[in-house]
């Protein structure tokens, strides 16, 4: 598994040259490991377990338990899943490209709400995109 850091520098560049469909499924392989960082942070072994079939979606839900501030991501990693699946039924569509684009500023959220929930545990009780945590990340 790579470092929080190490998917962060992956989240930060370009598409890989690769098909849609492979793209996607390493954007939401890349969404998985944060949420596996997160896991064993909380001294959890992540679940192999999907949740409406997919393995990101029963991650999430083993990370929310006994955390409700962590159901603030919920949604973004909801969303992940509809963007993968646009691309992987179509990834000749012509907005494929954009859609991965999207894609992974998504999953890019979930990063930042996961290394942010890392570092101040209210997090999701408040906006996830705070300035201060952003600039802690920097340093």
């Amino acid at each position: 598994m790579r470092s929080l850091a190490a998917i962060g520098d992956v989240l930060e560049g370009g598409v890989a040259d690769a098909t849609p469909a492979e793209n996607a499924r390493d954007l939401l392989h890349l969404g998985e490991e944060v949420l596996e960082h997160w896991l064993h942070a909380k001294g959890l072994k992540p679940t192999a377990s999907k949740a409406e079939g997919f393995r990101l979606l029963g991650l999430h839900r083993q990370g929310a338990k006994g955390d409700p501030s962590f159901n603030a991501c919920r949604e973004t990693c909801r969303e992940l899943v509809y963007h993968y699946n646009l691309i992987t039924m179509a990834p000749d569509d012509s907005e494929s490209a954009q859609r991965l684009v999207m894609m992974r500023l998504v999953a890019s959220h979930v990063y930042y709400f996961v290394s942010g929930k890392m570092q101040s545990a209210q997090l999701g009780e408040f906006c996830c995109s705070s300035r201060d945590l952003r600039l802690k990340q920097a340093s």
